[in-house]
């Protein structure tokens, strides 16, 4: 009796174990590929209860979720001889599970290394310039380059993101030397077209006054005002060139008569008002002298 139960128990424990064997659990994000004496059967088990032959047959599930591998920092030398690191992202899934099964060893390991030395080739026939202004057309060309041989191991890349590019100190100075210089140039250029475009309004603004003498006098009283209302204790007023002139070429007959030349060379300057002169003031030629003082010694006889 007892060696009935005994072997009941073996039987059963065996049929557990046999059972769980043969019962495989594949995940939704998963893929079966089974190998019958070591020879692949065609059909991929889907997700779900999937029966095997215990001990015949060997599964091995394949995730086809999209994965994340971090590619880490190359050093390489760019197509105009400069040094840089480079280190990038690439996602990618399982797109056959039997090649990634069958026609290669470890797809990951082989996919991160397809990746470092993709991008070493993709910076070598590239520019600094085109690295750094260019990044679609960097990456477009790093996923074509990965995707062929990863092709034949059922892998397909999604996408390659090149997340830093790290540059020698002495390249990043010179890299904001150039952007200094080129934002002075573009100030320059800003300042000259605006000297340019001042330029062009002063003159039309000196053809219009030429047809209206009024308004010259009036502008010269308008900053007068201007001037004034800063509180300033000097005032600068401007005076025509024509009058200066005068003042230093005239002759005394001619300042005496100054009113009325100063009128002419105002008029003559395109001003409408009348200046009065300051009244002159005749200076003798020489001084009166005043009386000369009795000069006295310091000592005084008294009465003899």
């Amino acid at each position: 009796m007892d060696a009935l139960v005994v072997v009941l128990v073996v039987v059963v424990l065996l049929a557990l174990v046999t059972g769980g064997a043969a019962v495989q659990a594949v995940q939704q994000y998963q893929r079966g590929v089974v190998l019958r004496f070591g020879r692949l059967l065609s059909t991929v088990r889907q997700p779900g209860l999937r029966v095997i032959i215990p001990f015949v047959d060997r599964m091995r599930k394949v995730p086809v979720q999209t994965t994340v591998l971090d590619v880490p920092s190359q050093n390489a030398i760019t197509r105009d001889n400069v040094t840089i690191g480079v280190d990038a992202v690439v996602y990618f899934r399982v797109s056959d599970p039997v090649r990634a099964v069958i026609n290669v060893d470890d797809y990951l390991r082989a996919t991160s290394q397809v990746a470092q030395t993709s991008m070493r080739s993709v910076i070598g026939r590239a520019d600094l310039d085109t690295l750094l202004s260019d990044r679609d057309a960097i990456n477009g060309e790093l996923k074509a380059v990965i995707d062929a041989p990863t092709e034949d191991w059922g892998v397909s890349i999604d996408r390659v993101e090149i997340k830093d590019i790290a540059l020698p100190e002495g390249m990043r100075r010179s890299m904001s030397r150039q952007a200094e210089a080129e934002r002075d140039r573009r100030a320059r250029v800003i300042a000259a077209q605006g000297e340019l475009e001042a330029s062009e309004k002063l003159t039309q603004a000196s053809e219009r006054m030429s047809a209206a003498p009024g308004a010259l006098q009036l502008r010269l009283l308008q900053t007068v005002t201007d001037v004034a209302s800063d509180k300033n204790s000097t005032l600068v007023m401007p005076l025509p060139v024509e009058l200066l002139r005068f003042f230093e070429n005239a002759t005394p007959a001619q300042v005496a008569a100054a009113p009325e030349a100063v009128r002419r060379a105002i008029d003559a300057a395109g001003g409408t008002a009348g200046v009065t002169a300051a009244p002159t003031v005749a200076v003798p030629d020489e001084a009166a002298e005043a009386p000369e003082a009795p000069v006295t010694t310091g000592d005084r006889e008294g009465p003899s």
